[in-house]
């Protein structure tokens, strides 16, 4: 009877319960969604598409974003973060207010200005249930909180990221009575002003300031909150000077974060007063010197330290043992040296997390010294020399990284202890240049690895597949070695999860696989530098929905880019150049927003299309080496944040567009083209301009006058086109310029001699394309903190968690330049080193500028064939580093300087077919290597290597006078040249004299 009884009840509480909410959301709720959706979209928005306002019978509880209670059936959680396509709008709060049991609102990254009017925070106190309000990455500014009305549920507030600055006041949260978490981080705050005795935020437990302009005053104001826990000031300046008084107020602090904060030194003697402290982390605070042996050690509740990216060295203190609570230790990217086999780490056995990558650690570390350590989860060690030995962990690791390591002996094969574990996450054994065939045992005994990366060692054979399913593993990385054999047909099926895969740099061969249809989640692949073929199927186009990035780059795939049903819509760097593609750009593409594509050294044809001008993003576009035509598109000049373009060694034709003035562009290569006409106003505002390299053209008129804006030039390759004119003054005013090729135009008049004042000296941001991130993508990896659920996870996932295993743009910065007598192409980081002048194949005349020989940084310099009188300059025996000098076939006359010898780095010397005369120069140092064609088609230039000795009376005419030798008119010629003419005169008179009949002829 009793049983009966308890059943009945059970059945009356549940039909109460349903008359709630079993039966779907309330119709009001439903109403107040659907308005919520209209003042979300544009006309032409499509978000959330699941609020269906024309079925009527559609569940809103089961809709996206959107949470119900399942006792009451109300709505208590809403998340419309990244939601609103009106961007800087005002947010009208009444429109949640419908709501009545809502706990949980998330409208971040949203980009709000601030509220409706009458609209606003006033408004939400009404929601008398709501405990969390994120409005993290939007634009309200300091009136936000100028409210009176309580909001007495809210525990949690997230403001961080938007336009507050100046002070906080603790009054302003007066009306959040029972907050507990408090985020403010990346704002522009300067002060926190509080009050003895205040009660506002008394139940404070989470305090976030990060990312602010704080100075070390702040910590005095944290003592006011009695119940805080966890502080975060990480990334500010932390200015002034810390005191113990302050630090001790905060002895009920559990956790505090300082990375990234400039802090003083003496922190680490006085925190032991912070007796409560669990969690510390100083990593990237500029702190330098010995650990302090005093101070820090004393914590002895300590569990988590982290203590990287800083500048200590020496040896770590022995009173590092003091902690004997430490579970994660992180002395990473530091100067530590000795051996870490007599430091205190072995006594620290509840150790689960331990990094000592990037040090400077003189001995070999001896895993077997942490054979104490039992608990031991995660071991980094990179960079470092390493000793394997026999060891075997005493417990399973999750974690174990040591890339870029010596190993000892001569055994480059896997840790053999590996073969022992099981359990094991990420596996990174990276650039370490081991052998042998591919480890699929690692796969194979790590059923639930999420990470493995080998790049770059030397494994060889082909790629082994193991034998179970893989659902956990997210990213492979095994680039940059020897696999060969075809990718393996069941490559999708056992690794279906995967979100990033780089096998680049090997000799695979084949098509890719049909299975690769499975990686639906795929963000990023990698597959260039190898043999692979084919075309690129269809279905992988529908069903990598998910993929950002493509590099297929130095294959010999062909066909067509992609199919006509081109359904990759988040793809965003698309890198297939150094192919066979070809056929016409695909019309599909025109609805990508794509941020940089590379198809250059294609077969593709047609012309450029016009829809590429609407991809708003775009910030890399290189099409060089194709057999593209026509004109280049206006449309072009919409690409705002373009850095990088390269349309070279084409068939494009027509004027450079007038509007190509981008401010923020780097990289221009439009040359091998047939582009005509002058280069008037194109690129005039481009003063982030690096490089224009217009050469091989048919461009004709001046050089603009309004060169000089071009304020960051360092390349200027003009080379084989139909200019004229003087060579401006204003290209001396682009100090930056580190290459000028100006050859095979139509110059004339003087060389300018202010050339001089620029340097010419090399740089180092050339081969850098500096625009959007080109050499690292922004994939996240999870840190390894993470794997042990520590408190530091989610901060040094801000910190760290990139993924860096995939290039962007492999088509590096790459300029033709004539030097040696040869046209070299310099590509990459050599062109931060190259510098010359080529002024050859033009009119100039008049004497060369003495002036260019103190342009002591030049590499190269070239003047040849033009119209130049004169001497050879003696400065320019002050060229030190020149290389390539070419001053062959002018008007050139006088001696050859003989301290030109000094010139130790001089590899050719050409002043051929002038009217040189003298000795020449000394056959020592470099001048004893050129030979003959160095002088030749100087009639009155004697000594080695031509077979012309020295007489005394050519010694002294090639001497006479001084400034005679410099003349426009050589003596030994000219005395020459009136003594042939004197004699035939003399002659002739001497004839017509003697016969009559030639008298009458």
């Amino acid at each position: 009877m009793k049983l009966g009884c308890f059943w009945w009840w059970v059945v009356l509480v549940l039909v109460q319960s349903c008359s709630n909410g079993c039966f779907g959301c309330l119709e009001q709720e439903r109403l107040a969604l659907l308005q919520l959706k209209a003042s979300i979209n544009d006309p032409n928005g499509n978000n959330l598409p699941t609020w269906n306002s024309v079925n009527k019978d559609s569940e809103c509880c089961n809709w996206e974003r959107v949470n119900c209670s399942n006792i009451t059936g109300r709505v208590v959680q809403i998340l419309l973060g990244t939601m609103w396509t009106k961007a800087d709008g005002y947010l009208n709060a009444s429109l949640f207010l419908p709501f009545e049991e809502m706990k949980h609102l998330d409208l971040s990254f949203n980009l709000f200005r601030g509220w409706v009017p009458n609209e606003g925070f006033e408004r939400l106190s009404m929601l008398s249930k709501l405990e969390v309000l994120d409005l993290h990455y939007n634009r309200f500014h300091d009136n936000i909180l100028s409210y009176s009305t309580e909001i007495a549920s809210l525990k949690k507030l997230d403001l961080s990221y938007n336009n507050f600055s100046g002070s906080i006041h603790i009054q302003d949260f007066k009306i959040f009575s029972n907050l507990e978490e408090l985020y403010l981080g990346g704002n522009k705050f300067d002060d926190f002003v509080t009050m003895e005795g205040s009660k506002s935020l008394s139940k404070l437990k989470i305090l976030d300031l990060s990312s602010n302009n704080f100075s070390a005053r702040i910590l005095e104001s944290m003592a006011v909150f009695p119940s805080l826990k966890i502080l975060n000031i990480g990334h500010n300046k932390l200015e002034g000077l810390i005191t113990t008084e302050e630090l001790r107020r905060l002895n009920n602090l559990e956790q505090l974060f300082l990375h990234g904060s400039s802090i003083d030194k003496s922190f680490l003697r006085k925190v032991e007063v912070m007796t409560s402290l669990n969690v510390l982390t100083v990593h990237n605070c500029g702190l330098d010197g010995n650990l302090p042996t005093q101070g820090w050690c004393e914590l002895q509740n300590l569990q988590e330290l982290d203590l990287s990216h800083n500048n200590f060295e020496g040896i770590l203190p022995s009173c590092l043992a003091n902690l004997k609570s430490l579970r994660v230790l992180d002395i990473s990217y530091n100067h530590f040296n000795g051996n870490i086999a007599q430091s205190q780490l072995s006594s620290l056995t509840s150790l689960e997390y331990l990094s000592l990558s990037n040090n400077h650690l003189l001995n070999q570390i001896t895993l077997s010294s942490f054979s104490n350590l039992s608990n031991l989860k995660a071991i980094l060690s990179d960079n470092n020399k390493i000793v394997f030995e026999t060891w075997t962990p005493a417990s399973q690791l999750k974690v174990f990284s040591m890339s870029k390591c010596s190993f000892n002996g001569l055994n480059k094969t896997p840790p053999k202890f590996l073969h022992y574990q099981y359990h094991l996450l990420e596996i990174d054994l990276s650039h370490n240049n081991l052998t042998g065939k591919f480890p699929t045992w690692l796969l194979e005994n790590n059923p639930k690895l999420e990470v493995l990366s080998l790049r770059n060692n030397s494994f060889v054979g082909p790629f082994l597949m193991p034998y179970h399913f893989h659902p956990s593993i997210t990213s492979i990385d095994i680039s940059d070695n020897i696999l060969t054999g075809p990718i393996p047909t069941n490559f999708g099926i056992i690794f279906p999860n995967l979100e990033n895969l780089n096998m680049s740099r090997n000799e695979f061969q084949g098509s890719i696989p049909t299975s690769f249809e499975n990686l639906v989640s795929l963000k990023a692949l990698d597959l260039s530098n190898n043999c692979l073929s084919g075309t690129i199927l269809e279905h992988f186009s529908m069903s990598w929905t998910s993929l950002t990035y493509l590099k297929l780059s130095y294959n010999n795939f062909s066909g067509q880019i992609f199919p006509s049903n081109f359904n990759l819509t988040k793809l965003q760097f698309l890198l297939l150049d150094n192919n066979n593609f070809s056929g016409k750009f695909p019309s599909s593409f025109s609805s990508n927003d794509f941020l940089s594509i590379d198809f250059s050294n294609n077969t593709l044809f047609g012309m450029l299309p016009r829809w590429m001008g609407n991809m708003s993003n775009l910030g890399e576009i290189s099409l060089a080496k194709n057999q593209l035509e026509g004109p280049i598109p206006m449309e072009l000049c919409k690409l705002v944040g373009i850095t990088f373009l390269d349309l070279s060694e084409n068939n494009l034709s027509g004027s450079i567009p007038s509007c190509f003035n981008s401010s923020g562009i780097k990289h221009v290569h439009l040359n091998n083209n047939r582009l005509s006409g002058p280069i008037a106003s194109a690129f005039r505002n481009s003063s982030s301009l690096v490089t224009l390299n217009l050469r091989d053209n048919n461009l004709t008129g001046n050089i603009p006058d309004w060169i000089d804006s071009l304020s960051s030039l360092s390349i200027l390759l003009l080379k084989a086109n139909h200019l004229e004119g003087r060579i401006p003054v204003q290209l001396c005013l682009l100090h930056n310029l580190s290459m000028l090729d100006l050859s095979y135009n139509e110059f004339s008049g003087p060389i300018p001699p202010c050339l001089s004042n620029i340097s010419f000296m090399a740089t180092n941001h050339i081969s850098d394309f500096g625009g959007i991130s080109i050499f690292k993508n922004n994939f996240k990896k999870k840190s390894p903190f993470a794997y042990l659920e520590t408190k530091l996870a989610n901060i040094r996932d801000e910190e760290l968690g990139n993924f860096y295993s995939f290039l962007l743009v492999d088509a590096k910065q790459e300029v033709e330049f004539t030097t040696k007598g040869r046209t070299y192409s310099y590509q990459g980081d050599i062109l931060n080193y190259m510098s010359g002048i080529d002024l050859s194949c033009n009119r100039l005349a008049g004497e060369i500028p003495s002036e260019l020989g103190s342009i002591s940084n030049i590499h190269a310099l070239n003047l040849s064939h033009n119209n130049l009188i004169g001497s050879i300059p003696t400065t320019f025996s002050n060229l030190k580093k020149i290389e390539s000098l070419d001053l062959s076939c002018n008007n050139l006359g006088g001696r050859i300087p003989p301290q030109l010898t000094e010139l130790t780095s001089l590899e050719v010397f050409k002043v051929a077919h002038n009217n040189l005369s003298g000795p020449t120069p000394d056959r020592k140092a470099q001048f004893g290597t050129f030979d003959e064609s160095s002088y030749e088609g100087n009639p009155l230039l004697c000594g080695a290597p031509l077979h012309k000795e020295c007489t005394e009376p050519t010694m002294l005419a090639a001497d006479y006078g001084g400034e005679e030798a410099d003349s426009f008119i050589d003596m030994d010629i000219f005395y020459i040249t009136f003594a042939v003419a004197y004699t035939t005169v003399l002659g002739t008179i001497s004839l017509l004299c003697m016969n009559p009949y030639w008298r009458q002829i």
